[in-house]
């Protein structure tokens, strides 16, 4: 745990060495202010660059806010994927404490694509499940790259169903690219170990959260995703399919993956305008790659306040009020038979 805490408080110049095309400029600019804050002597020189520098930091932050405020659709999925961001154990060893780590579907094995235990919010006792990525070749492959297999999704369940008997909130950190597509998973029925959960987690009497912190591809998402309240945060995405698959189906090109992004209306402004999501979790300018601490903060003020929400409802009028969210996605209209051939 403690691994976890210490990568999280390194500095920002230690973490960014990922940069994206869309930073150019920002890097560009920071790059000419360090040579001149590294330029010889001012007074040998008998010139005062103080005048300059002051205005590069200005521009630099002009240029920041202004980048960050007019990203594309790609570009969110981008610093989704960014691979300083903060993953699921980040956030849990930030925002939330004691976590206890539970292991294990009790049929095949422990999937360490999930991560799950106990912990507290504040001074609530939670049951807190999440999809966890690596943030090396050796743990991405330990972690499978965050996309669970079947057990992993049991193992899930059955906490879930541990925290609804001991009447334990529960909250789940999406961070995954789709559940594991591989012929093992099929195997082991993946698909129906993902629908058991959609059925199960709708019945549960206890509070449920659920928050997107990176990526929340297709099934692989929703297998943890049945919520009373669903949070996303800024520049994460939420998609039935990922737009580099959206766009090798429909363009038959993966190049044209941000036409895609755009297309599929998978970010989080999307998402809350569609009413697919109740809260857009603010993160810190470039992303929350760039603070860890700022973005768990963050996240831990939203969860708080919708899990106070949740908790002062009746059991009953949770469950009714889950039902009715999920019966209303979706809405469309359908012109019955009969006016359809008098339109002909």
């Amino acid at each position: 745990m403690r691994d976890w805490a210490a990568r999280a408080r390194l500095p920002c110049r230690l973490r960014m060495k990922h940069l994206l095309d869309f930073e150019k400029p920002i890097t560009d600019l920071q790059r000419k202010l360090e040579d001149l804050r590294g330029h010889p002597d001012h007074h040998e020189l008998e010139v005062d660059f103080n005048e300059e520098i002051q205005r590069m930091e200005e521009k630099i932050a002009a240029t920041r806010k202004e980048i960050y405020a007019n990203l594309t659709a790609w570009q969110r999925v981008q610093l989704a994927r960014h691979p300083q961001r903060p993953y699921t154990l980040d956030y849990i060893n930030l925002a939330l404490e004691g976590f206890s780590e539970l292991h294990g579907d009790r049929l095949f094995g422990d999937d360490q694509a999930i991560v799950a235990g106990f912990a507290r919010l504040g001074s609530h006792r939670v049951m807190v499940v999440g999809t966890q990525k690596g943030r090396d070749t050796k743990e991405n492959i330990r972690r499978n790259f965050g996309c669970a297999h079947p057990e992993g999704y049991r193992k899930a369940l059955r906490l879930m169903g541990l925290a609804d008997r001991f009447g334990l909130p529960v909250i789940t950190f999406i961070d995954t690219a789709g559940a594991y597509p591989g012929v093992g998973a099929e195997e082991r029925h993946i698909a129906k170990a993902i629908a058991i959960n959609l059925r199960e987690m709708t019945l549960f009497k206890v509070p449920m959260i659920a928050v997107v912190i990176g990526e929340g591809g297709s099934g692989g998402a929703l297998g943890i995703g049945i919520s009373d309240r669903t949070l996303i945060l800024e520049n994460a995405y939420y998609s039935v399919i990922s737009p580099e698959g959206c766009a090798a189906i429909l363009w038959k090109d993966r190049s044209a993956a941000p036409q895609a992004a755009e297309a599929l209306k998978i970010t989080a402004r999307d998402l809350m305008e569609l009413g697919l999501v109740d809260e857009v979790i603010p993160e810190p300018l470039g992303g929350a790659h760039n603070d860890h601490e700022a973005a768990a903060s963050h996240l831990r003020d939203a969860l708080l306040q919708h899990l106070d929400d949740l908790l002062a409802m009746d059991p009953a009028q949770r469950l009714e009020a889950r039902y009715a969210k999920y019966r209303n996605l979706g809405e469309f209209h359908e012109t019955p038979p009969e006016d359809a051939a008098a339109e002909v």
